[in-house]
């Protein structure tokens, strides 16, 4: 499955009531250009948003507060994915179809995406998302 856990960089004060910063940078920790960003917030423990993948954005997802399970799947298989580390992030390739749902009230869910907001562009009926992959796989397939 085309994913990355990366570490995203942190430090944490000499005093620990000043707590911790994480920070990252496009084209140098994170593998595109970031042109958008957004984050979803005040989501209820077991909400399940998204239900869709992408052709182009490669998207970097983390989550700085709380726990959210990812569940990612290529056409062939599913895997799980918590966030629950604010330095932990996941680095998704365009093809993926993804699910997120959330283990606690008020969990943060932040997203950096290679790509402007277009709509064209999200594939969010499963089986289209099924066809897509078999026309994908075939053809880096032919190009082995």
């Amino acid at each position: 499955m085309d994913y990355k856990i990366i570490d995203i960089k942190s430090t944490h004060y000499d005093d620990p009531k000043a707590g911790g910063l994480s920070f990252f940078e496009a084209e140098r920790d994170v593998p595109f250009p970031i042109r958008r960003m957004y984050w979803i917030y005040d989501a209820e423990k077991g909400t399940h948003r998204g239900f869709h993948a992408h052709t182009l954005n490669w998207q970097l997802l983390f989550c700085p507060h709380g726990s959210i399970d990812l569940i990612l799947d290529d056409g062939k298989s599913r895997e799980t994915v918590t966030l629950d580390d604010p330095a932990k992030g996941l680095v998704l390739t365009p093809g993926l179809w993804r699910e997120m749902i959330w283990n606690e009230t008020g969990s943060i869910l932040c997203v950096a995406a290679s790509e402007y907001y277009d709509p064209e562009e999200y594939i969010r009926d499963y089986d289209e998302f099924i066809a897509y992959r078999k026309k994908k796989d075939s053809m880096e397939n032919e190009k082995k």
